[in-house]
Parts: structure tokens; sequence; C-alpha cells
């Protein structure tokens, strides 16, 4: 990643230096001030008392920035705070051409937080420009944690994380003219290696072999094959007997098929509707880097949805790879089909939980905003209650909807064993009620993550495009199961 982490037990006299001050600070300690001259010290110190969260010295050798910290309601959203502390301070950074900078936390809990916010605000997309001026690199470069309430493992793990949510929005940044489901699964075998996890890809032919309708149905109007994508991370001395599986929605560009979409504003963006399948390759790339002995599998089923030769229709009954039939009645309703394929071949892994990302329906995206992430499924309370805990230490928030037995009329169909629309109302429910019925055998949650996946306006760190949406929810639910 183009931001290195580092831990160093102390930093230079002259150095570019953040102190993270506790809440209610009013005046700097010798350490803080050491080399500010007395009229700089109280110049800050007025600056603190008149409520400044966020200080700037120009010391024309170095700089000093102060970022003070605030006691919120919950530890978590203390540190979200210092994440959007983070985003902030990283424009001071760059108009000051700051390489490398020094956080030295005085509040016992607040580094990692604070550059976690810088590290994901300095993200950027290389993209395909050639102007010499616009691939000019970031000046910041390196971010060095010091002092004895972080610790070195801890900034690696960062950086792992990190890594893993790079890789996400690299993926999901990227045009379908430069990731078909091929060289998507090309991108995930190429992670794999990097990181240490194994990876094998089904071709045409196998997954005709293996019957999966929902893939094969989708794929028909394209020109390009689909791929579906095994990832397993098995280290030594992994601490569960059952694997976990991920499943990601890979739909690399869609166009709604035979049920176009409109354009603009519902069709030129749909490079994204992959961000599923990224965060799950995401997830597995950060559990790897930092060694979580965990077993993990991913499992993505990757195409384009496209309108043209011979592409499925409104009206058409397909056989999954359950055996279940499905009567499409809308051909943009089409994640649901790859994700049912994938559901149902995980059971053959004996799971212990299986997760699936997708960004999937509108309708979640109506409901909450790009704010939080519509969750549902069978997993038992203990497992849903921590993962809603992993969600509000990430703020990555979750919302769980329920999948009552009355949404099953929702998918009902005359003449299959279900349809793949639903009602006009509940719509994220029952694409969920519709992934249910191929879950068979193990518990399950379904995230759609629709709305925050891509965002089409900077927001704090999050920033523009692909946002590498529920890697650091997924990673952090994770390792606390480890």
């Amino acid at each position: 990643m183009p931001l290195q982490l580092a831990y160093a037990a102390d930093f230079p006299s002259i150095a570019d230096t953040v102190f993270i001050l506790p809440a209610g600070t009013t005046e700097l300690s010798v350490e803080t001030a050491a080399d500010l001259p007395e009229p700089v010290r109280e110049y800050v110190a007025r600056q603190l008392a008149a409520g400044s969260k966020l200080i700037r010295i120009n010391q024309y050798t170095h700089h000093h920035y102060y970022v003070v910290a605030e006691e919120k309601k919950t530890l978590a959203l203390s540190a979200e705070y210092l994440r959007e502390c983070g985003h902030q301070l990283y424009a001071h950074l760059k108009h000051d051409h700051v390489q490398e900078l020094f956080v030295q936390d005085l509040t016992g809990s607040g580094a990692l937080a604070l550059a976690e916010g810088l590290a994901l605000t300095a993200y950027q997309f290389a993209g395909y420009k050639t102007d010499e001026k616009s691939k000019k690199a970031p000046d910041l470069q390196r971010l060095t944690l010091v002092g004895a309430d972080v610790t070195a493992e801890q900034v690696r793990e960062l950086e792992g994380v990190l890594a893993g949510v790079y890789l996400a929005r690299d993926l999901v940044n990227a045009p379908q003219n430069k990731l078909s489901a091929t060289q998507f699964a090309d991108q995930m075998t190429q992670a794999g290696t990097e990181a240490g996890f194994h990876v094998e890809v089904l071709d045409l032919v196998r997954i005709e072999a293996l019957r999966m309708g929902g893939l094969l149905a989708v794929n028909q109007g394209s020109p390009e094959p689909p791929t579906f994508t095994i990832m397993e991370y098995k280290p030594e001395g992994a601490t569960n007997q059952q694997p976990i599986v991920l499943v990601g929605k890979g739909v690399v560009y869609d166009t709604g098929g035979l049920s176009l979409k409109p354009t603009p504003g519902g069709m030129d963006t749909m490079k994204c509707d992959m961000a599923g399948g990224a965060a799950v390759v995401g997830t597995l790339y950060a559990l790897a880097k930092n060694r979580v002995p965990l077993h993990v599998i991913g499992l993505v089923p990757a195409t384009d949805n496209r309108p043209g030769g011979m592409a499925f229709a409104p009206g058409d009954v397909i056989t999954m790879y359950s055996g279940l039939t499905v009567e499409v009645l809308n051909t943009d309703a089409e994640g649901r089909l790859l994700l049912a394929d994938a559901l149902a071949f995980a059971r053959k892994y004996n799971p212990e939980l299986v997760l699936d990302f997708a960004t999937l329906t509108g309708s979640a995206a109506r409901a909450i905003g790009k704010e939080g992430i519509v969750c549902m499924g069978t997993a038992d309370e203990d497992v849903l209650d921590a993962l809603k805990q992993a969600g509000h230490r990430t703020h990555e928030r979750l919302v769980e909807f329920p999948l009552w037995d009355e949404y099953a009329d929702h998918i009902k169909s005359d003449i299959a064993d279900l349809n793949n629309l639903g009602k006009g109302e509940a719509g994220a429910i029952s694409a969920g009620k519709f992934l249910e019925r191929f879950t068979e055998g193990y518990p399950w949650v379904h995230f759609d993550i629709a709305a925050p996946a891509y965002l089409y306006a900077p927001d704090s760190y999050r920033g523009k495009g692909g946002t590498g949406t529920a890697v650091r929810l997924a990673y952090e639910f994770l390792v606390r199961r480890a």
C-alpha cells in the first residue's frame, strides 16, 4: 500500500508530529511543547481554552499538530471521532507537504483510530491517467506511531487490515473493461499469492458441469464467460474445526439485462456491483496478511449482466444448483441468482457459519442510506450481537431486518418454486428471504451493502467511489471469533 505504517519507541526532536491530547486539555505538557517558544505555547493554550480541536503550528523546520480527543457516549464513538480527526488532519498534512508524520498519543487509546482515519483518507486510486502531473504520488508516505500505549504488532495488524480495504477499493473502482469476470478472478488469484491463501477458479465448463443455473442464466447475454472463484485460507493451528464461509456477489457490470436500468443515474456506476466479492477477497487478504488463526473460505461467482445474444428474459424458469426452480420476473434482480448458487455450494464445506455480502437492493439503500448496512439471517442471537458490536467498533453499523415467515409469500411463483422479484414493498427483505431458501443446513447472515459500498461524493475518510465497506467489519468480527 502507498502509505507505510511503522512503530517507534520515540520520535526525533525535529519531526512533523501530531499529538493526541486528552479531552478537556487546556495547557500543553512539557513533552508536547519542549521545543515551542513561550509565545507559541501561550497561543496554543489560548486555542485550547477557546475549544479548538485541531491546532497547527509551523516551526519552519517541522510542524506540530494538536488533536483534542472527545469523550463520546461510547468508546466506539470516541474512536470514530478520532478517525474523523485523521481525515481533517490529512488536509493540513497535504498543504504542508508532510512526508512522514509521527503520532504521539497522550490519551492511551487514540493512536490507532487516528492513524486509520489518516490512512483511509490518504487512499488514491491509481487510475489510468497519462498526464504526469495527475500521476504525482501523495506527499505523505509514512506514518509512525510512537509510545508505550501502542505496539509494533498492533501497527502491523492495522496495516494488514488497511491493505485489505485498499484492495477492495481498487477492485470496485476499476471499470468493467479492465475487470471482466476473468480478470476479477485473476486479481483474486494474485491476492492469494501475495497474502498466502489458496485460490481455485472454476471456468465455464466446470460451472456448466455443476449446473449452476443462476450464474449461467445471468451470463447468457454476455460475450465474456463467467467465473466461480474459491479462496481458502487454512493456517496451521486454526481454532475452528469447521470453516467460516464468506460469499460475495461478483457482478462486474450490471446493465439490468433485458430489464434495462435507466441512465444516467442507474447504469453509469454499475461497475461497483461486485463490491460484495471485493469485500470477500479484501477480508481474506487481511486475515492472511495478519496470520489470523481461523479457517475461512471465500466464494465469488462473477459475470456481467447484459441484454445481448441469448440473454435470459422475464418469464424464464431456471433450475438452480440446489435443484430449486426460479421464475425470473426481472433480470435486474440478478445478484440473488448468483448468490443462491454460491450459498447452496457452500453447504459442501459443512460450514460453522456463512456470511454473504452484496450490493443487492435499492430498497436497502433507501431504507437506511449510506450510513449503515442492512443485515438479516438465521444465525443465533449471539452471532448477530457480535456482528453488531463489530459494526459499532468499526463504524460500519448494522441494522437487522426481520425474516418473518410471512415474507415467503412475496417470492411465491405460480409455475416454479419461487420467483426472483418479490413485491413492491420490503424489497431488501424479499431478496433476503429468497437467499434463505438456499442456506439449508448452516447458520447464515446476509449483508446488503448497496448504499455504502460506492459513494458518489466524498464522505470523510471513506472518500469517493469504492469504500471497501465490510472489510473492516468482517475482519473485526472474525479476529475476535478466532
